[in-house]
């Protein structure tokens, strides 16, 4: 196995047991591990454990008897990357190397990107972008206002509830509770109820008892008012009122209950117009307004897309214990071109079905199902002016035969798909003969 690893310009240690080996891995940290199950002294799961303790992301690939396959499978849970149950063939001991080592290229381009561009303790926010860069730059000068009302604007999906966390986590508040309310999703009687509470008997189906609303819940926190334009004037008129001074009534009650939380609100709709258009109070807009934060679109901060794809891919490789860790360049290129009018939240959504439909190791094209009906801008991408995922998916198909001389099987495991797939594929974009060259 060590002579064949070499051939293919791999830098191989071998060991004849656990003791020994611990003392390579220490000294070499190695990308990936071969690990016999059984061995004398040490044993495999023993050894497993001391890698896993010394760096959780060093790959670990098991090697067992039929006999011991239950045991392996009791060891991946503990960590272990693959098991390969005797006897197997060196060329697919290559395959799984291949793919561990793949999958830890991919790893390490997520842990370089969080170094690089994410928010410790926020890893879904990514700052690659110069504009992504200036917001979180903004944010961490806020953040150190206490008290301020905040306005974030952006249109759905660019992340606004994870910026109005971030403010809160790194503030003097942060001790206290972070409170949050959709103001779309509930109806003004509603909303009213869970802002401000109630006293008992001051509606059909007031509980006997009344209830607290979020501002006394968040009392010495932060509350976060989602989605704010969509606020009926009336509400608006109460709480510019807490904004001013500090205080409020229940619904049904008459003593004024005082508060210190901050408030933090966000939109998709342009405010400035809503005022104009009289759907929105002047005075609360400039209340709210005291810092405000705009994020922008996905489709003008491209340099996040691939970053952010990278992330997501690697969250739900996880979450569905899946092995992809291959995004072509092709399928970038489909990424990049795309406007996403869904935002980030599209792009999350998209990864996540691609990632759970996959069976292999490549990012599959034909489960991004991109709507580029609603891409108004997007460029041309491949063959043609073709923007579909079909003539990419085609293009990519038609590369991968000409690097492996249109050989099935190894096509086959380069593209995630199975033999018989990759031959339906041929067949129904009428790849002939001549397209071999």
């Amino acid at each position: 196995m060590k002579e064949a690893l070499e051939e293919e310009g791999y830098k191989v240690y071998a060991e004849k047991n656990g003791e020994d080996s611990l003392k390579i891995v220490k000294e070499v940290i190695p990308d990936l591990i071969l690990l016999d199950l059984k061995m004398p002294g040490m044993d495999g799961i023993d050894l497993l454990k001391w890698v896993k303790s010394l760096d959780q992301n060093m790959l670990v690939i098991l090697l067992t008897g039929h006999a011991s396959v239950d045991s392996a499978v009791s060891a991946m849970k503990a960590g272990a990357f693959d098991y390969l149950e005797k006897p197997f063939k060196i060329e697919h001991i290559k395959v799984v190397v291949d793919k561990a080592l793949s999958t830890q290229s991919l790893m390490r381009e997520v842990i370089r990107l969080r170094a690089k561009s994410v928010i410790p303790g926020f890893e879904d926010i990514i700052a690659v972008s110069r504009e992504m860069k200036d917001v979180i730059e903004h944010v961490k000068i806020i953040a150190k206002s206490p008290s301020s009302t905040v306005l974030i604007q952006g249109e759905s999906g660019t992340g606004k509830e994870l910026i109005a966390n971030y403010i809160h986590t790194m503030s003097s508040r942060n001790k206290y509770r972070f409170m949050e309310i959709n103001c779309a999703a509930l109806t003004e009687n509603l909303l009213e109820a869970e802002l401000f509470g109630y006293e008992k008997g001051s509606f059909t189906g007031a509980s006997t008892s009344g209830k607290a609303g979020l501002f006394e819940a968040a009392q010495r926190g932060s509350i976060f008012l989602d989605e704010i334009g969509e606020m009926s004037i009336s509400l608006q008129a109460k709480l510019l009122r807490v904004l001013q001074e500090k205080r409020f009534k229940r619904v049904g009650g008459i003593d004024d209950i005082y508060i210190d939380v901050r408030i933090i609100a966000s939109t998709n709709r342009k405010l400035e117009e809503e005022v104009e258009k009289g759907n929105f109070r002047k005075d609360l807009y400039y209340r709210l307004k005291v810092l405000p934060i705009y994020i922008s679109p996905l489709r003008d901060r491209k340099e996040d897309i691939i970053p952010l794809a990278k992330q997501f891919i690697h969250d739900f490789d996880n979450e569905f214990n899946k092995k992809v860790n291959n995004i072509t360049k092709e399928i970038e290129r489909v990424l990049l071109n795309y406007d996403w009018p869904g935002n980030v939240r599209e792009l999350k959504s998209i990864i996540e079905r691609a990632v759970l439909l996959s069976n292999g190791s490549t990012l599959p094209a034909e489960h991004l199902l991109l709507n580029y009906n609603l891409s108004k801008n997007s460029k041309s991408e491949s063959v043609d002016g073709d923007k579909s995922i079909a003539a990419v998916e085609k293009l990519h198909i038609a590369e991968i035969l000409k690097e492996t001389s249109w050989r099935m099987t190894k096509a086959s495991k380069i593209l995630g798909i199975n033999r018989t797939t990759l031959y339906n594929k041929i067949k129904q974009y009428g790849m002939k003969q001549k397209e071999r060259a």
